[in-house]
């Protein structure tokens, strides 16, 4: 498969695994990954100017304005590694952010990754995530050895404010009435393929292999 020029956005709601196989596309064929969510934490946890004004946005699940979001993409994909191909995940969230990245960026294809809203809950209200390392464990489906404790480096594991019950009905009420109108917006550009993000992450990733290389074929 060409990865060479390959630049795709990963839509989904919150917790449809985007990030997990966007990572494991990034290592295995070494595709950069551009995580909006990803800095936006890294901001909060820097207190930069950015960081103090999303969040309490991002506490109560709502979305970062598409001002700010927009200018951080934009000034990010001038950068010399993420020329010719990418993976953006959690960007464009909107029509209008949509809109403006065609702008300045042309896209190979939008990759929709299908989950329904109660799995969606499942995953994340049963996320833990590591204070020191950030290793992510699931109480359900990969539980730590000892509850609480990280398996990797003894850390405290804690819920993420965005991962708790209220606030992902809360992302989840956003991402049907912002986010889930661009699969009409990309259809309409013959540039959406679609995937079953149910499955666990390895079964999710060899379909997106399977299917990513016959679509930029057509």
């Amino acid at each position: 498969m060409n990865t060479q020029s390959m630049k795709l956005i990963f839509l989904g709601p919150p917790g449809a695994g985007k990030g997990t196989i966007s990572k494991m596309v990034t290592e295995r064929l070494g595709l950069p990954q551009i995580s909006t969510g990803d800095m936006f934490r890294a901001a909060v946890k820097e207190k930069t100017e950015l960081g103090l004004k999303v969040q309490s946005i991002l506490a109560a699940g709502g979305l970062v304005p598409d001002e700010l979001t927009i200018a951080i993409v934009k000034e990010r994909l001038s950068w010399p590694d993420v020329r010719q191909s990418y993976i953006l995940d959690g960007f464009p969230r909107t029509i209008a952010q949509a809109d403006a990245l065609a702008e300045f960026s042309e896209l190979d294809a939008a990759v929709d990754f299908e989950v329904k809203d109660d799995l969606i809950l499942f995953r994340l209200t049963g996320r833990r995530v590591c204070r020191s390392c950030g290793a992510i464990y699931h109480m359900v489906t990969k539980p730590p050895k000892v509850e609480g404790v990280c398996d990797i480096c003894g850390g405290e594991l804690y819920v993420r404010n965005d991962d708790k019950e209220e606030t992902v009905k809360a992302r989840l009420s956003a991402y049907h009435l912002e986010t889930e109108p661009l699969i009409g917006y990309y259809n309409k550009k013959n540039v959406l393929l679609t995937i079953d993000g149910s499955p666990d992450a390895e079964t999710v990733y060899n379909a997106f292999i399977s299917k990513i290389g016959h679509f930029l074929k057509k």
